[in-house]
């Protein structure tokens, strides 16, 4: 099982832009639906046509994307538990039920190999959260973590649940700290640089707040990715094989689409070609990398172990 945590939201192993831009038929929204969501509920079906405005949805509030179908015994039995897990967080996200047999074009976006499949979008990116039915608590556990995933990225809009203002009230939630606050608001204002100068003062007062050294990592990518065309990158990278900044590019690209394999063997193989006292600074953008990916991660593992070897 893969759970999400706080630095995972590059770390997706699904290709969606095949469907990112499909053509929609126009909207029919139902009535009083809300005009951000596809459909009033907090559970809705999604087709492949319909797939880019859930991707845009992504980018307010987090969207769990279950993928079952009808004859799947386990998509039964995790189907009421999703559902009622969504339920109660009130809005703070929302559940997507993809049927894999009537939508085969998202089946193969998001590699369903095996069903029932639950993956998440945040801010339009895919986050793999687990295959399989699984326990209620687990499932519990993992939409706490991406949650807080979410609020790391920006991600903190809500949907309207009909009814909800004669439900009871929850507690508020303890507020940010105030740099982490600063941080987040940079985040969705695009001020990369001001979010990273935030996570820099609060690992200063903190060196082990392990939140804000997985938000300076993410943020960092995201303003290294900025603006940046892959296309150009990769001719430019493959004009100059020796030239670090357009590999790096290339490289932090290919990490930000969830092509992780493809961005360590590149840096790998340049790592390898480089005299070694040329080395550091590609030693030093893999294990920036490889914190943000996650040190847990399969990919990370066996990359480290291909940089042992390279090093002794």
């Amino acid at each position: 099982m893969s759970t999400p945590t706080p630095g995972s939201v590059l770390r997706g192993a699904v290709d969606l832009s095949s469907l990112r831009n499909r053509p929609q038929p126009p909207a029919e929204p139902a009535a009083g639906a809300s005009a951000a969501a596809p459909a009033s509920s907090l559970v809705f079906d999604v087709t492949d046509a319909s797939f880019a405005q859930v991707l845009e949805l992504s980018r307010s509030v987090p969207v769990v994307v279950d993928l079952w179908a009808e004859w799947c015994g386990p998509c039964k039995q995790l189907s009421p538990v999703l559902e009622k897990v969504v339920t109660e967080l009130a809005g703070k996200v929302v559940l997507a039920k993809v049927d894999v047999d009537a939508n085969p074009q998202l089946a193969q976006g998001f590699r369903a190999q095996s069903i029932p499949m639950v993956v998440a979008l945040v801010a339009g990116q895919p986050v793999p959260l687990f295959t399989g039915a699984v326990p209620e608590q687990q499932v519990r556990e993992v939409f706490a973590q991406l949650l807080q995933l979410a609020a790391q990225h920006g991600v903190t809009g809500t949907v309207p649940v009909e009814g909800a203002e004669d439900a009871v009230e929850e507690p508020a939630e303890a507020p940010l700290p105030p740099l982490h606050a600063e941080a987040f608001a940079a985040i969705e204002e695009g001020d990369y640089p001001r979010a990273i100068a935030a996570y820099e003062r609060a690992l200063e007062e903190n060196p082990r707040d392990a939140d804000a050294r997985a938000g300076l990592g993410q943020v960092r990518l995201l303003d290294r990715v900025q603006g940046a065309d892959l296309q150009a990158a990769r001719a430019a990278a493959a004009a100059a094989p020796t030239d670090l900044e357009a590999q790096f590019l290339v490289a932090d690209l290919d990490v930000a689409g969830g092509h992780v394999d493809d961005a360590f063997a590149r840096l790998l193989d340049l790592f390898a070609s480089l005299p070694s006292e040329d080395r550091a600074p590609v030693r030093e953008r893999l294990l920036d990398l490889f914190g943000l990916v996650g040190d847990e991660d399969a990919r990370v593992i066996r990359a480290r172990s291909r940089l042992a070897s390279l090093l002794f």
